[in-house]
């Protein structure tokens, strides 16, 4: 009998279970597996991803780096060419350190840890500075020979090139840097500005920009650089400027960008020829930062319109065998009663919503709730009532093993030392707090509790203080133990006894980005929040903790991680929100819920359940068939 291994030397095997890692690619097999009995393979495919947001939205940025250690630096924000530089992990970005001259329409190369940045804009016509950075800050370091904007540039910190741009007169000068100084080099064979440049010193690629004055002529020209002389070799199927690139003079990815057709378009250069990619940017854009290669690259921030709206994004390219799905926030079931200021307990599939508040035109007093709902993954039902109806309280533990204290049980009404627990079916009474308080933080077990920081307030006389205390709860009665550094409410915290997590909030002057970390023993403070932020939710650990929404001046849709030591951003939520409950025990970064909350305007929104799921990845499996 002849068999595949009879004529190809080699044999199909066998698998019960389909095939699941990159090692997989190109290899044909026969799987079991249901629902039928085929031949399959995995095969490579591009396409991009969604990344975290940038900390601020911006145009005119420039790029170093790779997709999991990147960097974007100046820029402008619509306001004024600024300094900041962030840093990008693979996930989301964390500030870094800021530039010495505040500039947009730079260009830059090398790594996150030796990164040079140059040329620039602020008004009219560019200046000659350039900068080094060292994974923490920046230092001036010589000029450049020629002043100017919008130029082409990459290349590692000691061996960067720099070419085009404009002076207010268009640009073909090409310079070169060796970690000392900048040397004039053969120019361009053509002017151009708004261009870019991949690869080194040695060996460089510069394609796209612009020529002439309005009306301007976009181009398609690609030029080589081999460490002498540019040579024209084959065009951009596509003409465009202010676009983005990574890669190297060989292998190419040049993404986004001002054309006649998609901003959105990208191509792929393997030496001698542009492809258009089936893989375009999911958020059409110009003016934006890119790094990387040419098959793992990161676009970032940039602009689009007219006039421009300014874009957070940030997406991820891939040529691989998997299948990757970004982490993202989705839409669940809404509560029955909305609400904001509610209690909240257990995880994404088994969720407890207990107590808060509803301020809408209609009912201005404010009504103070008592109904809990618990939710399956899917929808909420109707629990049984709290004994006590009451708002801005605190909360933890499981769906059917909650607890919830302290609040406002009413309009006017002094913050009650409450408590209750839940056993899955009903509220009982429990031991009151030592302190009466309301906007209080709660996290742990319902055996081993907590209840962070908060407010009092006492009427009459109207009596409100900020408080800086702290309680463990054993299931029977509250202790307390040593307090924060800085009192503060309305915050965010996560945890449990022996390793808690308490962030932002209001020390009743103003909302503050204070994070503080308990080792069991006592508090201290770590690296501050991004952005100061009030009413946020938080779910997670010590040292994998995900905040969502909240309200940094205006109600934001941020969302930020916490690794332990670095904020870093992470997808947004759908919709801006403060005042929101969420999970508690079971709840983790990579698998939490939101749900109620205060929008603007009032009172849409209160309802509204939102459940995020961390990034996945699967191998791209295709089905041989005959046909």
């Amino acid at each position: 009998m002849t068999t595949y291994k009879n004529i190809h030397g080699k044999r199909v095997k066998t698998f019960a279970t389909d095939l699941g890692n990159a090692e997989a690619e190109g290899q044909i097999f026969f799987s079991t597996a249901s629902p039928g009995r085929e031949f399959k393979t995995a095969i490579s495919s591009a396409a991009w991803s969604s990344g975290g947001s940038v900390l601020l939205a911006r145009y005119g940025v420039a790029g170093s780096g790779t997709q999991t250690a990147g960097l974007i630096f100046g820029g402008n924000d619509g306001t004024a060419p600024n300094n900041q530089t962030e840093e990008y992990n693979g996930s989301g970005w964390a500030a870094g350190g800021a530039l010495n001259t505040a500039r947009y329409l730079l260009a830059g190369g090398g790594t996150q840890t030796a990164s040079v940045a140059f040329n620039g804009e602020p008004p009219p016509s560019g200046v000659n500075l350039s900068e080094e950075y060292n994974g923490s800050s920046w230092t001036e370091g010589n000029n450049l020979n020629t002043a100017r904007r919008t130029a082409g540039g990459d290349g590692p910190q000691t061996a960067a090139l720099c070419a085009g741009g404009t002076t207010g007169t268009i640009q073909d000068v090409c310079e070169v840097y060796d970690g000392t100084s900048w040397t004039e080099v053969a120019d361009l064979n053509t002017e151009k500005r708004n261009t870019v440049v991949t690869g080194s010193s040695s060996a460089a690629l510069n394609f796209g920009g612009y020529n002439g004055s309005s009306p301007y002529t976009l181009m398609a020209l690609t030029e080589e650089w081999d460490g002498s002389s540019w040579t024209e070799v084959g065009d951009l199927n596509t003409a465009r400027k202010s676009l983005a690139a990574s890669g190297t003079s060989t292998a190419t990815l040049g993404f986004g960008g001002y054309s006649t057709a998609s901003l959105s378009a990208v191509e792929e250069w393997d030496g001698s020829s542009w492809t258009t990619s089936p893989a375009s940017l999911g958020t059409a854009r110009a003016y934006l930062a890119g790094c990387g290669s040419s098959t793992v690259a990161l676009a970032a921030s940039g602009g689009a319109g007219s006039p421009l709206t300014y874009r957070p994004e940030t997406e991820e390219y891939h040529v691989t065998v998997m299948t990757i799905t970004a982490g993202a926030w989705a839409s669940g079931g809404n509560l029955n009663t909305g609400r904001t200021g509610a209690a909240g307990a257990g995880t994404q599939t088994a969720t407890l919503a207990a107590g808060g508040t509803v301020a809408t035109p209609s009912t201005p007093q404010n009504p103070y709730k008592n109904e809990s709902e618990e939710y399956d993954g899917t929808s909420w039902t109707e629990g049984n009532n709290l004994n006590q109806a009451r708002a801005s309280v605190g909360g933890g533990g499981t769906q059917t093993a909650a607890y919830v204290f302290g609040g406002l049980p009413g309009s006017g009404q002094s913050a009650t030392a409450n408590s209750e627990e839940y056993n899955g079916t009903s509220w009982s009474e429990g031991n009151n707090l030592n302190t009466a308080s309301y906007q209080v933080v709660g996290g742990g077990p319902q055996t081993a509790g907590m209840a962070i920081g908060g407010a009092s307030y006492t009427t009459p006389p109207a009596s409100f203080a900020v408080i800086d205390r702290f309680e463990y709860y054993d299931g029977t009665s509250w202790s307390e133990q040593n307090d924060l550094n800085t009192a503060r409410y309305i915050s965010a915290g996560c945890g449990l006894q022996t390793a808690a997590l308490y962030a932002g909030g209001n020390d009743a002057t103003a909302t503050t980005a204070v994070v503080e970390e308990w080792n069991g023993t006592s508090w201290s403070e770590v690296n501050n929040l991004p952005t100061a932020m009030q009413q946020q939710a938080m779910s997670g650990t010590q040292t994998a903790a995900l905040q969502a929404a909240g309200s940094d001046g205006s109600i934001t849709t941020t969302a930020l991680n916490y690794d332990g030591t670095n904020w870093t951003t992470a997808p947004s939520v759908a919709t801006a929100r403060s005042a929101l409950g969420g999970g508690d025990i079971g709840a983790t970064q990579t698998s939490s819920i939101v749900f109620g909350g205060h929008i603007s305007p009032a009172p849409g929104g209160y309802q509204q359940t939102e459940e995020f799921t961390g990034e996945t990845t699967a191998l791209n499996l295709k089905t041989i068939t005959d046909s």
